[in-house]
């Protein structure tokens, strides 16, 4: 494979470009930054495929980035590799509105493969390749300029050892005929709206015991404040203000920005600054939270009890199928539909689709529905049918 110097000029990389297009995968990463802001320092990308590999340098001066973007979001015809790739894929879609497409993720992959549920590179390195990665310059500085060689090498390591892997995890889905399965995943990873942070949205990822509207209200007033804070600060977002410090201001608002500097979590400057006058208007503008907004309750609706026997023995059921087929549990269920399943749900889902239901799903609704049941033979636990089950199926 040849390795290209470190790319800063756009004519090497329109030209790397134009040469990548042809293929029939990339394999990609990025080395980004942040800690200290809201937007991703991206610092470096990597790119390759089985015959050449390059670091591009994004920080080059006068460097045009547009043929590589074109080719990660734009062209279908070649197929974008990543490992564990969310991060990777946010940082794109910032800076095009769009993610790559078509996408296979390895780390997706290795859990059809019975390699673990999240398992690392350095682990499917070894585990696929069988050479251990050099790790020291994990943690390194990727903003500092220049660069060394050692941490473009160590870069670069990770699309060349890439290339290598997909053909072969392409090969063991092709023989157990697992591939198809992963379609449904890699989609659902590609879709833009997972990497869209809007800030009417943001409250959802903090937690709260009240179920109050008023509460709620308030919070997503709050959320969506801070959000757009540390955006334009481009800071992260517990710089302005942690998550409790959010629930309980949404719990127990101040009635005057004065009131602000008794918060805790908060400094006493906020009682006079512009960023606690901000805020102080981001409360007085909130409203209840509509009823079609309201969280669903965690205790699903009609679980009770017994339910949440019947949703034990489901994950007993699937750690059981999951162990038979080499298959990560993770990749075949969710605990939130094993819950919805015990309770009564049937329709919506994913479990009682595809594959997931020829491997899993029409079992487990044969023993919600008492047609299976556990048994023991031999001193080892088995599934067995029930009379209903020997019923139905004659």
């Amino acid at each position: 494979m040849h390795i290209h110097p470190l790319i800063t000029d756009s004519e090497s990389l329109l030209a790397l470009c134009e040469r990548l297009s042809r293929s029939e995968f990339v394999a990609v990463d990025t080395e980004f930054m942040r800690e200290n802001t809201y937007w991703p320092d991206l610092c470096l990308i990597q790119i390759g495929n089985q015959e050449e590999a390059a670091a591009i340098d994004p920080k080059a001066e006068g460097l045009d980035l547009t043929p590589l973007l074109n080719l990660l979001v734009n062209n279908e015809d070649v197929l974008k590799v990543f490992h564990a790739g969310g991060q990777d894929l946010e940082i794109i879609f910032n800076m095009t509105g769009g993610t790559p497409h078509p996408l296979f993720d390895t780390q997706v992959a290795a859990m059809a493969l019975g390699l673990g549920e999240q398992i690392g590179y350095s682990n499917l390195v070894e585990s696929l390749l069988g050479q251990s990665l050099d790790k020291g310059a994990r943690f390194t500085d990727w903003g500092r300029r220049p660069l060394d060689q050692r941490q473009i090498d160590y870069a670069i390591g990770d699309v060349t050892h890439l290339a290598e892997i997909f053909p072969k995890m392409l090969k063991k889905l092709r023989k157990t005929g697992r591939g198809e399965w992963l379609d449904q995943e890699m989609e659902r990873l590609a879709e833009p709206s997972n990497y869209a942070n809007d800030p009417a949205e943001a409250w959802k990822r903090v937690r709260i015991p009240s179920r109050k509207a008023e509460v709620l209200g308030r919070l997503k007033a709050i959320a969506a404040w801070r959000e757009i804070e540390a955006r334009s600060k481009n800071l992260p977002r517990g710089r302005i203000m942690k998550d409790e410090t959010m629930a309980d201001i949404a719990a127990h608002p101040p009635t005057s920005q004065e009131g602000l500097a008794r918060v805790r979590g908060l400094s006493a400057g906020w009682k006079s600054n512009d960023i606690g006058a901000r805020l102080m208007d981001a409360i007085t503008a909130a409203h209840p939270l509509p009823a079609d907004e309201m969280p669903q309750r965690e205790d699903k609706p009609g679980l009770g009890k017994e339910g949440a026997l019947v949703a034990d023995l489901l994950k007993l059921l699937l750690k059981i199928r999951s162990r038979e087929s080499n298959v990560a549990a993770r990749l075949i269920a969710r605990s939130e539909d094993l819950e919805l399943l015990a309770a009564g749900k049937r329709q919506g889902l994913s479990i009682l689709e595809g594959w997931r239901y020829e491997q899993f799903g029409r079992d487990a609704l044969d023993l919600v529905e008492g047609r299976l049941a556990f048994a023991i033979r031999d001193g080892k636990l088995a599934m067995t049918r029930t009379e209903a089950g020997t019923e139905a199926e004659r």
